[in-house]
């Protein structure tokens, strides 16, 4: 039994160096954010051009449309992908 006892061991040390050289998982989250405007007269082009403007480590923007919500007004939806240790959304 002592033969088995280190082969076992052995194992479990030889699992336990191949799960240590496996890479950490990074916790990532898309979400769609609505920007309303004022009124009508707000330039949503330039409204997304500011909004890309915001940089930080973790934080990719994706893509954007603009939705209509009513009387010729429209919200801008955009994209974006967070990794959740570095970004927060609160």
């Amino acid at each position: 039994d002592a033969e088995a006892a280190r082969v076992r061991e052995e194992r479990l040390k030889a699992y336990a160096d191949k799960k240590s050289k496996k890479p950490a998982l990074i916790a990532k989250s898309s979400i769609i954010l609505d920007v309303k405007p004022w009124d009508d007269e707000t330039d949503m082009g330039e409204m997304e051009k500011q909004v890309r403007t915001i940089e930080m480590d973790g934080l990719l923007w994706g893509a954007s449309k603009l939705v209509p919500v009513g009387y010729g007004i429209n919200k801008l939806q955009i994209m974006c992908v967070i990794e959740d240790d570095k970004v927060s959304v609160d």
